[in-house]
């Protein structure tokens, strides 16, 4: 992934206001991500922490997420799967939930996807950071196999919210 600006992540966002984006809590150490090492960027806001972000590039167009945390998402104690990168983690995998873009978010609509709780995804399939126990699955797929399915998955995601 390319590295993005602080302006280029909010102008991003297609489910929430052109406010709510200029409000929301990006990291300040942008230029210190490992960008060749991620797929897509994603964060927790530190000071909100049942929110997250994801931003990517998909179809040639940056496009970010605002998500919560279900209240319901909090299993620390049963492994669980991401959704995206297939990664297993023992509490380490909450349901986040995005308002769907445009009139259905307005009227309460949102999709929601199981996914690592950190956001570092792409961390785990290169190999770069350990889930521990069983953690990935043993595939034949090569790295570069599995970060397209991971992107396939996400993209998928996307399409639901801006649908």
């Amino acid at each position: 992934m390319n590295p993005l600006t602080e302006q280029e992540i909010r102008a991003a966002f297609v489910n929430c206001s052109k406010g709510e984006a200029k409000r929301l809590n990006i990291p300040h150490d942008l230029a210190d991500r490992p960008w060749s090492d991620l797929d897509f960027f994603g964060w927790r806001d530190p000071q909100a922490p049942d929110r997250a972000y994801l931003v990517a590039e998909l179809d040639g167009r940056i496009q970010a997420l605002a998500l919560r945390n279900s209240p319901s998402g909090s299993w620390q104690t049963r492994r669980s799967m991401c959704s995206l990168c297939v990664t297993t983690h023992t509490g380490g995998v909450s349901l986040l939930v995005a308002p769907k873009a445009g009139k259905a978010g307005k009227q309460g609509n949102s999709v929601g996807a199981y996914i690592c709780s950190d956001l570092a995804c792409s961390l785990y399939v290169r190999g770069k950071k350990d889930a521990g126990i069983g953690g990935r699955p043993h595939e034949t797929l090569t790295v570069e196999e599995k970060i397209e399915r991971t992107m396939a998955n996400l993209s998928a995601f996307v399409a639901k919210v801006v649908a």
